[in-house]
């Protein structure tokens, strides 16, 4: 069949396809072995990348071998329905959806297949992750040197469909100059090996269907090598349309071809990448300029100092990066004054004294370009790493800001010659000007591409209608002065429509007639490099023409974000959630490495749901139900997400508006109502904690309360902690304390409150107890409540701790707590349960046990009599609640000061565990995953005489369940050091 004909007869047979078919969806599962996802929220977890668009699949497919992909493919030839290839979803022009079937390869199709080290070559899945290659390849000295700002989480698939760059390209080059080869599967299925082909085909026993698409690629090219010529911009950064400007008849890599090509000519089954030797030492020079001119103006005179990167932060990231909790030591550290832009050169070999030379050199050229005394030097590694994640982050900086005018990614992937680069940058900034708007800037100066995106309301039409002047005029600009307009996050939905302007009609059709050789019946993600839509067509924007909320009514105060909405739509879909290292953000996902189970994938559906896009009930439905309750709370999205997404706290607010409609399970309601309880069990302990012992016990709470038989339950102490004090005895001489003692800490584990109260007492504080006004019951933090949805009984606990607290908040007298979960709540929670100065100020004097210790030590007032203990190691395991307000390391610190007491760290995420949520029979499983990925694996490595710390009553409970093995809170150890 001609290739027209083809092309019109599968399109025929797509206009029958329907998203969610279920038809497709049997046949799918039937042929393949991984997940087949056909529902309405699964889809629209996928209609979004992270650009302004959204598009909604047909289904997904989650393959587990490439049986399945090529079951798959069968499946979509002889259906005529479209395949788009996904990774981890991060693109920001739109590549990676459409309306076809998604198939995800980021799940399962993430092995190491081969390194070889001396041929400094790797080869791998298309799913796997750049920070897991690397991290394998790092102890060999070597690594993949395309360093993405995204490498957490983007694949080497995605990154060989994209071309993608990285910081350092100045120095390596694009993904199309590392990349050796591609096995692909094409358009008829057959499945070929991408590579180095001769200029004479004659005895190179190439398939014959590879050997015609080497030979009509070449005659294309050929035919258009003057225009090529005279057309192609000459800079490195240019991934627009398809590298036939690799092409050459005596002979090229094939491969090539493919690197860029966005999923739309063949499905990659494998990635062949050189690899480069890792610097040993690098330093960076933090070049101040008082304008933004000056540091493009100087960029091109930086350069020839041979540098690795020179990257630009703006003024609006230094400003945004200062509001955020994890950047803003950082930046306070590597910024002097208020310059207008920063330029971070960066030098990279093998002894540092020639690097520091050449930071003498960078200094001395900053001097004769009139900027003397203008460098701050980062020699040590862990401050360059910090400014990294700073400049990384750049993207998600920008993208915090609130408000329905966002920064807008369109025009950013623009490159131009480094002698223009300060009169475009000029230019492009009055063009902003005459729209009534400004533009945020980063990136790579070093090779004349600067991130810049202008903050425009895409949910009017007004917005849009600047998107698209600004658009037009913009990319004027850039064929005015040879450059680029598509130079490092490829071409999409958003910029494909103008290849014609900066290539001409000619090369455009020359990159049809390769869609056609290598795609004749447009199976492969249409429509996102040659024949694309509009930019601005309204139908596949995020926020399209009829997108409004549903009214809702909130029980929580979203008033920062506007709406509950308007805290979803934080979400830029950028992926930093999806980060699989042991940090705090997303231990869930980690667990799943499922778009359901994640951050992003949540705030997604949130929004989707309220903007009413899954049906008048979606946010209240079993299906929401199903999309958060795999979120442990843990809090590393308030800390770790960029834009300000928290999840924690929508969770929340859904579980509210979801048990009012379906009410409240038996195990919620033990769970959370048992502060109102717990205070009574003290004198039937012996008779409960029997009975929980008893044979069969355990398979009958799992029956009637759904409390995993696998799961010891907490021991109820015969002596709980009791204790009152007046709030008239308040001392006032600096030395008193209020030590807020939870209901876990009472209940359970009392001796922690004690050793607290006895370490406190032996540094000469005072130890109140605060109690509430007439009540026998302590005071609650409410977060029990919270974790059921019980925002309204939560108030109440609020409202007696704060009337508790009173008298020593008036005092300024510090507010100590032993548990991270419950002291948090404190500075969190309390917040926007009643927000007000009643909530700052107790935000203000509540202190973790360790925290406030460490602050006294260092102020000199807390010096104890301590001696060493008979162990000499600890390993400590980080609360997910102390990592998120960033006081995991201050513990450590503090358990440092016991004599000969050598103190380690467990790099991991959450324990799992994560209050009852490890208790749930149908969470057990992903809850002992969650603790393995990390934690036990350290805890067994542990030799006996250890002594394990965990400060979360949560954290202990599982390592106890996980290993046999008792951790101990860090008041405990403390009190076992003291002199006696």
């Amino acid at each position: 069949m001609p290739q027209g004909d083809a092309a019109r007869a599968a399109a025929a047979r797509r206009r029958a396809v329907k998203p969610g078919d279920s038809r497709l969806a049997q046949r799918l599962a039937g042929a393949v072995e991984g997940e087949v996802l056909f529902d309405a929220f699964t889809r629209g977890r996928y209609s979004t990348d992270a650009s302004i668009y959204q598009v909604e699949p047909i289904g997904v497919v989650r393959p587990k071998s490439v049986a399945d992909i090529e079951a798959a493919l069968a499946i979509a030839r002889e259906e005529g329905f479209p395949v788009t290839a996904r990774g981890g979803g991060t693109s920001q022009a739109g590549q990676t959806i459409n309306e076809a079937l998604v198939v995800d390869t980021s799940a399962h199709l993430n092995r190491i297949l081969e390194i070889d080290l001396e041929g400094m070559r790797a080869r791998v899945e298309p799913g796997v992750v750049l920070d897991q290659l690397n991290k394998v390849l790092r102890p060999h000295g070597v690594w993949f040197p395309i360093d993405i700002s995204t490498a957490s989480r983007c694949t080497i698939g995605g990154m060989a469909a994209n071309n993608s760059c990285g910081a350092r390209s100045i120095r390596y080059g694009n993904m199309v100059h590392n990349t050796r080869g591609i096995r692909a599967i094409l358009a008829d299925g057959g499945t070929y090996d991408f590579g180095p082909v001769p200029g004479v085909l004659t005895g190179a026993d190439l398939p014959p269907r590879y050997a015609d698409l080497v030979q009509r690629v070449r005659a294309i090219a050929g035919r258009e090598r003057d225009e090529i010529r005279r057309r192609w911009p000459q800079l490195l950064r240019n991934v627009a349309g398809y590298n036939l400007n690799t092409v050459d008849p005596v002979g090229h890599n094939m491969a090539s071809l493919l690197v860029g090509s966005e999923g739309t000519l063949g499905f990659f089954t494998e990635v062949e990448v050189d690899l480069a030797p890792l610097p040993p030492r690098r330093v960076l020079g933090i070049c101040h300029f008082p304008n933004f001119r000056d540091a493009m103006a100087a960029t091109q005179y930086l350069v020839t100092l041979d540098p690795e990167a020179v990257e630009l932060v703006d003024r609006g990231i230094i400003e945004l990066s200062r509001e955020m909790p994890q950047f803003r030591a950082t930046v306070e550290r590597m910024v002097r004054g208020e310059p207008d832009a920063l330029l971070l050169v960066e030098f990279a070999g093998t002894e540092e004294a020639p690097l520091l030379r050449r930071l003498r050199d960078l200094d001395r050229m900053m001097g004769d370009l009139g900027f003397p005394f203008s460098v701050v030097e980062a020699v040590e590694p862990g401050f360059q790493a910090a400014v990294w994640r700073v400049r990384e982050a750049g993207l998600n900086i920008v993208m915090s800001m609130k408000g329905d005018g966002k920064p807008v990614s369109f025009i950013e992937d623009c490159a131009v010659p480094l002698a223009d680069l300060a009169d475009f940058t000029d230019r492009l900034t009055a063009v902003f000007d005459k729209h009534g708007t400004r533009g945020t800037w980063y990136a790579h100066a070093s090779v004349g591409l600067l991130h810049v995106r202008p903050i425009i309301n895409l949910k009017t039409d007004d917005g849009t209608r600047k998107l698209r002047a600004i658009a037009e005029e913009a990319f004027e600009l850039v064929r005015e002065y040879k450059g680029s307009h598509s130079g490092e996050h490829g071409d999409g939905i958003v910029r494909a429509e103008f290849h014609d302007r900066i290539y001409g009609s000619r090369i455009v059709q020359a990159f049809e007639e390769v869609k056609g050789a290598f795609d004749p019946t447009n199976l492969f993600n249409p429509g996102r490099v040659v024949k694309a839509p509009r930019m601005d067509d309204r139908r596949l924007f995020r926020y399209g023409p009829n997108y409004k909320p549903l009214p809702h009514v909130p029980v929580l105060d979203w008033g920062e974000f506007g709406s509950f909405l308007g805290a979803a739509e934080m979400c830029n879909n950028n992926g930093t959630c999806r980060k699989r290292d042991a940090g705090v953000m997303c231990p869930s996902f980690r667990a799943t490495e499922d778009e359901q189970h994640l951050t992003r994938g949540r705030a997604n559906t949130l929004r989707l749901a309220l903007s009413g896009q899954l049906g008048a009930d979606a946010l209240t439905s079993d299906a929401m139900y199903d999309t958060l309750d795999l979120c442990v709370g843990c809090k590393g999205c308030r800390r770790e997400c960029p834009t300000g997404v928290d999840m924690a706290k929508m969770k929340v607010e859904f579980l509210f508006h979801y048990r009012a409609r379906h009410g409240l399970e038996l195990k919620d309601r033990l769970v959370a109502f048992m502060p109102r309880y717990a205070g009574k069990v003290g004198r039937v302990a012996a008779l409960l904690n029997g009975a929980a012992h008893l044979p069969g016990a355990r398979a009958i709470g799992e029956k009637l309360f759904g409390f995993a038989a696998r799961r010891s339950l907490p021991h109820w102490s015969g002596r709980p902690f009791r204790a009152g004090s007046d709030p008239a005895a308040i001392v006032g001489d600096g030395r008193d304390v209020a030590l807020l003692v939870d209901t876990f800490n009472r209940a359970f584990e009392p001796d922690n409150a004690r050793a607290a109260a006895r370490v406190l007492e032996a540094a000469g504080y005072h130890v109140h107890y605060p109690s509430v006004a007439g009540e026998s019951r302590p005071p609650c933090c409410g977060r029990t409540f919270l974790s059921a949805g019980l925002v309204d009984e939560a108030r109440v606990e609020v409202r007696r701790t704060l009337d508790a607290l009173r008298p020593y908040v008036e005092a300024g007298v510090p507010v100590v707590g032993l548990e991270p979960a419950c002291l948090l709540s404190l500075r969190d929670e309390f917040l926007y349960l009643t927000p007000g100065d009643e909530a700052a100020a107790l935000s203000a004097q509540a202190f973790l046990f360790e925290e406030f210790l460490l602050a006294e030590r260092a102020a000199g007032r807390f010096d104890p009599d301590l001696r060493p203990l008979k162990a000499t190691r600890a390993l400590m395991h980080g609360h997910c609640h102390q990592k998120s307000f960033g006081l995991f390391e201050g513990a450590a610190d503090l358990l440092r000061i016991v004599p000969g007491l050598t103190v380690e760290t467990v790099e991991s995420s959450c324990c799992g565990m994560a209050g009852s949520f490890g208790f749930d029979a149908g969470h057990y499983d992903v809850s002992m995953k969650m603790a393995e990925l990390s934690l036990l694996p350290a805890v067994r490595a542990a030799d006996e005489d250890t002594i394990l710390v965990a400060d979360g009553t949560s954290c202990r409970h599982q390592i106890l369940d996980g290993s046999g093995r008792e951790a101990v809170h860090v008041a405990r150890v403390l009190e076992s050091a003291l002199a006696r």
